[in-house]
């Protein structure tokens, strides 16, 4: 008996001594550093269940907090309504059962565990629509107080609902959802890592190099029933940019703001030569060709059209109308001798009123000096039925009807031909008058014309002005 329990107690000795060689801290820690993390590991992951969540009183909630940086703006996809971001994303929670005493493994604090080792929480983006080039990092950070940080980069393309009216003023608010897909609020719920305010102006780690500019992100909780039974919680980030429009100004609308001032400055040509025509007829084809060529930049979708596509449409329509406008004042300028007299109405709302009203006295009497010009110059071309010719013809006619009665029919044919040429000269007579009304017509009416398209033009742009400002402000 004695020998027996002598031996018992070299036995407990011995286990005595055992432990504590291993408590003991080694000599030299340079040398047995990797042997204490093995240790650690060793010891976290003696008896633990990934797959259970790591709580000892089941009714415990596992708190899980999250965290997300936007680091760059890939691309937007406005005709399929996909945004494609590159993000930092964080979370952290209390793994209960990844719990250690510093003083024990020498005063180790925090360790790097495998991700395939331990328990992480389900959640996902809802606005997930493809899997995107994510590095894998395959370590978690785990305290020891047992808090899990799962830090990692994330490439997200979402369906985002992108309103492109205000193209290339445009901004633009995505969100990134964040929740368990399967366990309740009672199993998991969600919290922010930091502050609403200092996540909403931090852009810290974003590169601000490219077509898109990150405002702010927002963030918002929310509970909600699917089934009115079972509550999920949900941590919905907005992530508002904002459009850099200096390359689609320099490219888009200067362009066609030179070509409409070009347009305007094409009605100070004549209105009676026929290089207004051509001129206008060319800038016509010229915007045609500049909305070929920008088709392409304009996005494309399916539920509405940006406004600047709208300012093109109405810029050609208005091109359009500038030619029509050209073309009928040209007719009315141009002498015809068998066009009709101008109506009364007509002379009295064009050459009377109009000019008061609008106040172009001096253009209609420079109109007036033009035409008079005209037909001097027409008289002078035609030596052989001028003023004198015509009083030398009508003297001979008087002449010959006074000697009527001893004339031979010679001379009555002769007579029939004098009184033919003087009625095609007062013929003459008249239609230059109603070409010298028409030209006054034409002139008086290509200001009035000038005048309203100027106005529509000027108007058109600032409103459109005005809203870019805005937008762009805002």
């Amino acid at each position: 008996v004695y020998l027996y329990l002598r031996a018992l107690l070299y036995l407990v000795s011995c286990v005595i001594n055992w432990q504590q060689e291993i408590k003991k801290p080694p000599s030299n820690p340079g040398r047995f550093a990797n042997a204490t993390l093995v240790r650690l590991a060793d010891f976290l992951s003696a008896g633990y269940k990934k797959g259970v969540r790591p709580v000892k009183d089941w009714r415990t909630s596992t708190i899980v907090a999250i965290d997300l940086m936007v680091y760059s703006i890939l691309n937007v996809d406005e005709k399929n309504q996909v945004l494609t971001t590159y993000v930092w994303y964080r979370q952290s929670w209390t793994d209960e059962f990844l719990v250690w005493n510093p003083e024990d493994f020498d005063e180790v604090k925090q360790v790097s565990l495998p991700t395939a080792n331990v328990w992480v929480p389900d959640i996902l983006i809802n606005e997930f629509v493809d899997v995107g080039k994510s590095p894998d990092i395959p370590y978690v950070y785990v305290t020891h107080e047992g808090l899990v940080q799962n830090y990692k980069p994330i490439q997200v393309v979402t369906a985002c609902t992108l309103n492109i009216y205000n193209f290339p003023f445009d901004v633009q608010k995505c969100s990134l959802t964040f929740q368990s897909w399967l366990h309740t609020i009672d199993d998991i719920n969600i919290t922010l890592m930091r502050s609403p305010e200092k996540l909403r102006d931090d852009k810290s780690v974003f590169m601000n190099q490219g077509e898109w500019e990150l405002l702010h992100i927002l963030s918002n909780y929310k509970i909600f029933s699917v089934d009115n039974d079972d509550y999920y919680a949900e941590m919905k980030f907005h992530v508002v940019i904002r459009r850099r429009p200096l390359f689609y100004t320099v490219n888009l609308l200067l362009p066609s703001v030179f070509l409409m001032v070009m347009d305007i400055v094409g009605f100070f040509l004549p209105p009676d030569s026929g290089e207004r025509v051509s001129f206008k007829i060319t800038l016509l084809l010229g915007y045609s060709v500049f909305l070929i060529i920008v088709s392409d930049t304009l996005p494309a979708t399916a539920i509405g059209t940006p406004l600047i596509g709208v300012y093109f449409v109405v810029c050609m329509a208005l091109l359009v109308i500038s030619l029509t406008e050209t073309v009928l004042i040209v007719r009315l300028v141009h002498k015809q001798d068998l066009q009709p007299p101008v109506p009364h109405w007509v002379k009295y709302l064009i050459l009377e009123r109009a000019p008061v009203l609008f106040c172009i006295h001096k253009k209609h009497r420079f109109c007036a000096r033009l035409s008079s010009q005209a037909s001097e110059l027409d008289r002078s071309k035609e030596n052989n039925y001028g003023t004198e010719d015509n009083n030398d013809v009508f003297g001979l006619i008087k002449y010959l009807r006074s000697q009527q009665d001893n004339t031979p029919p010679v001379m009555d044919n002769i007579l029939q031909e004098v009184t033919a040429i003087r009625h095609f000269l007062e013929k003459r007579d008249r239609c230059r008058e109603i070409a010298k009304e028409w030209l006054q017509v034409g002139y008086v009416l290509d200001v009035l014309l000038f005048r309203v398209y100027l106005v529509a033009v000027i108007a058109y742009s600032i409103t459109l002005g005005t809203l870019w400002s805005v937008w762009q402000v805002a």
